[in-house]
């Protein structure tokens, strides 16, 4: 378990929220998940609430408008001194900002919704009152953040000239997987896959939650009405599975090898 400082470096994953068409149903099943309890929130977009885990907030949920298609989907903040001037830095090196900047509800704090020159979307987040996420790397809450995109090194730029990221990059035939560190910490991912990019979905950014037991959160996904779209397996960093959610949003659980 990792409690989470006051402030964060800039472009570090700092909230993940959920836009999902029913916010009953997502309560339901993060909170039978994930043992989660929900406050309600700002409803500067419409109906919102707030994920706490033992007190600690681990991430947010809204609740789409009526009529309206919209994606379904996690999406992962990077932290920002400044949303204004990062999101010129988003237009400058060939990203689209899509939302804000603006202000959040409660002077919680300032935030825009982008995407990177893949089509990749992001949020960014600068705090003010909403420090983001409590806590990292317990069971219920965030674990990790990876890019899903077609390969590495392109939009891997990118993020470095927004975000100030170094990378650690492990090309091969078979692997395209880069490490994003800020001041020599590892913070984010990103996974090149080429053409297995889903075609419905295109370049993502995918949430890793925290687990005990990943062979028993899968279950218990299908149980409370999701699907298992890779089931748990393991990788250098862990025994993870990927999932989908009632409502249609993936993410991915993890135990990790940390101890």
């Amino acid at each position: 378990m990792t409690d989470v400082s006051a402030r964060r470096p800039q472009g570090t994953p700092c909230w993940v929220s959920l836009l999902v068409r029913s916010l009953p149903v997502a309560e339901e099943f993060y909170g039978s998940l994930f043992d989660w309890e929900f406050q309600p929130g700002p409803k500067h977009f419409g109906p919102y609430v707030r994920a706490v885990r033992e007190g600690r907030l681990v991430a947010g949920i809204g609740e789409g408008p009526v009529g309206r298609d919209l994606p379904v989907a996690w999406t992962t903040y990077l932290c920002s001194r400044d949303t204004d001037a990062t999101c010129e830095l988003i237009r400058g090196c060939g990203g689209t900002v899509a939302v804000g900047p603006l202000d959040a509800d409660d002077e919680a704090g300032r935030m825009a919704i982008a995407a990177d020159p893949s089509g990749a979307v992001f949020g960014v987040w600068q705090p003010n009152t909403h420090l983001g996420v409590g806590v990292v790397g317990e069971p219920g809450t965030l674990a990790w953040n990876e890019l899903i995109t077609r390969e590495s090194s392109t939009v891997g730029k990118f993020y470095a000239a927004v975000f100030g990221y170094e990378s650690r990059t492990l090309v091969s035939a078979d692997l395209d997987r880069s490490t994003l560190l800020l001041e020599g910490r590892p913070v984010a991912g990103i996974h090149g896959v080429g053409q297995a990019v889903p075609r419905d979905r295109g370049p993502h950014w995918m949430t890793y939650f925290a687990v005990a037991d990943t062979d028993e959160a899968a279950r218990r996904v299908v149980e409370l009405g999701g699907r298992v779209l890779r089931g748990p397996h393991d990788a250098a960093y862990g025994r993870l599975a990927t999932v989908e959610d009632p409502q249609g949003a993936w993410f991915s659980v993890v135990r990790t090898t940390e101890p």
